[in-house]
């Protein structure tokens, strides 16, 4: 089964083109107990085979603890996209629906090693003088949960103090129910700070710094 239609397909060929550096898909996954497991595999396959840049990278988490725990990696699927470095941008559950836009501009702001983001942002990133965890709940069919998703991973994209994560909220319906999740996206911030909505990237980096 192509998860991927011929007209997206070379959409992305051209997409894909602009990348000037090599992309890592370094997906965790389990045997048993993850039925989202598979379908992400063959679906980030099919994606890797558009360019020679992009390259899967399969890991079973019962069986390499160890790289899961250095990667902060503790459910499946879970997804790093990583370029010179691991970035800590994360996906947790299939990247789909509006997600998988998402996907696509991660990797091409991986791969051009182009972030567009205001240079007060960048400056304020600069501040932080603390680790920051970020998970921004969302659903497939929220327009609005990418525009939270992409903030938060160009925030770890730029800065190494961020770790940033995209959790899918249907397959994770114990973190759900433990954050309160009843709309999206939710945006939670080492553990202290939270809120609900699509908010400019001033606003967000505002409530990182301050919250």
């Amino acid at each position: 089964m192509a998860y991927i239609q011929e007209e997206d397909r070379k959409y992305l060929e051209d997409q894909f083109s602009k990348l000037a550096r090599d992309v890592t898909l370094r997906l965790f996954v389990r045997k048993e107990d993850c039925p989202t497991c598979e379908v992400e595999k063959e679906l980030l396959t099919e994606l890797a085979g558009i360019s020679d840049r992009l390259h899967l990278q399969v890991h079973d988490l019962d069986a390499e603890p160890e790289l899961g725990e250095k990667m902060g990696v503790d459910k499946v699927p879970a997804l790093a996209v990583e370029g010179e470095r691991d970035y800590g941008i994360r996906f947790y559950g299939i990247p789909s629906g509006y997600e998988f836009a998402s996907l696509i501009e991660d990797i091409l702001d991986v791969g051009t090693g182009e972030v567009d983001l205001p240079e007060e942002v960048r400056q304020g990133l600069k501040e932080l003088d603390r680790d920051v965890h970020i998970q921004v709940f969302v659903t497939p069919t929220c327009p609005y949960c990418p525009a939270a998703v992409r903030a938060a991973h160009k925030f770890a994209l730029l800065s190494e103090r961020v770790r940033a994560d995209m959790v899918m909220a249907p397959e994770f319906p114990v973190l759900t129910d433990h954050y309160q999740v009843m709309a999206v996206p939710k945006v939670v911030i080492n553990e202290t700070t939270s809120f609900e909505g699509a908010v400019p990237e001033e606003i967000f980096l505002d409530r990182i710094l301050h919250g």
